[in-house]
Parts: C-alpha cells; structure tokens; sequence
C-alpha cells in the first residue's frame, strides 16, 4: 500500500519504519504495559521521492533530521496505538507536502512616475511651510 502526498506523488509503506514504544507522561499503570507511541522513521536519501523534492527536504533546517538525512518523528498525543500511527503518517506527509510548494521568486518592483513625482511636491510643500515659520530678517 501507499501513502498519497499529493495527487501526483506517493511513498511506498515499506520505506516508512514504524515501531511501538512506551508513550511518556502521566497515564498510570497503563503507560508502563502498553506500547502506544510510536516512532517513525523515514530515510530521505534512500526514499522514491524525485531529487528536488529530496534536496529541499534534506537542505530544510530541521532538528528531527538526523546527519544521516533520516527524518525521525515520535508520537504520543493520542492514548491508542492506532491514532498515534495515523498522527505520526500525517505529519510526514505534511512535512513532505511542504516540501513540493515552489516559492514564487521575488521580482522587485519599480517606483512609478507619478509616485515619485507626488513625493517630491509634498517634499516641497514641506520645506516651505517650514520656511514660512522662520524669523523675518529685514
């Protein structure tokens, strides 16, 4: 089976690891015997994802990629094994989709005629009110 990034692109189960660990925090006896966290794994360099996509994933400034280019995620919001599964495969496919938006390139704009030349006439305006408050010297 496959996970579905965007309508064009998709990653094979097999190359996310999942494990079940023990969930940390409060919960009681309950969070010394089940296994409920879970921790996945998931290796950019050796992934089917196209090259471009891989470089900006591994290029991103993030503390869950590890030196090896391994994406490393643990969940345990929710108190089921299940739901944390689907949170952890959620939030890898966010961080991947994130990954496929292009920023637009910035074109710098040019300042108008009729900008500039507004400016400079309130500019003037300026400067003579200024001039017309100074002391008279006759």
């Amino acid at each position: 089976m496959a996970i579905m990034i965007t309508s064009s692109l998709m990653i094979d189960d097999a190359e996310v690891e999942m494990t079940a660990i023990r969930a940390q925090g409060a919960g009681g006896q309950n969070v010394n015997k089940v296994s409920s966290a879970i921790h996945l794994r998931f290796d950019v360099k050796a992934s089917s994802l196209p090259d471009p996509i891989k470089q900006r994933l591994l290029s991103k400034a993030d503390s869950r990629l590890t030196a090896d280019g391994v994406f490393v995620l643990k969940a345990q919001n929710f108190r089921t094994q299940e739901q944390n599964r689907a949170d952890a495969q959620n939030r890898l496919v966010s961080w991947i989709k994130a990954a496929t938006i292009m920023q637009k390139k910035r074109r710098p704009t040019k300042i108008g005629k009729g900008v500039k030349k507004r400016r400079e006439a309130s500019k003037k305006q300026h400067s003579e009110r200024k001039q017309r408050r100074q002391k008279i010297d006759f």
